[in-house]
């Protein structure tokens, strides 16, 4: 489990450096690539998605599998195009 929380650990904290490398260099982008987190449908997608992987990875493999379901529907989530729309 230790493994597993450390691995999901560094995947965001590759995330969190690649926004602020991405906000350095032009301001506010930071801002629209986390924006998903206000849209309705971003944020219902990756919950049926961590719900669903949960299930499946908890009855596959036990509770760990959960942390990288979280992780999965938090992705599924920032590739949600905005009100549906695909830019």
């Amino acid at each position: 489990m230790a493994t597993t929380v450390l691995a999901i650990a560094i995947v965001l904290a590759a995330l969190v450096i690649r926004t602020a490398v991405a906000e350095l260099r032009v301001p506010g982008s930071g801002r629209r690539q986390w924006s998903f987190l206000s849209d309705r449908r971003a944020l219902a997608t990756g919950a049926v998605t961590a719900v669903v992987l949960g299930w499946v990875g908890w009855v596959a493999s036990g509770p760990a599998a959960t942390a990288w379901a979280v992780l999965a529907g938090l992705l599924t989530a920032a590739v949600v195009p905005p009100d549906g729309r695909d830019d």
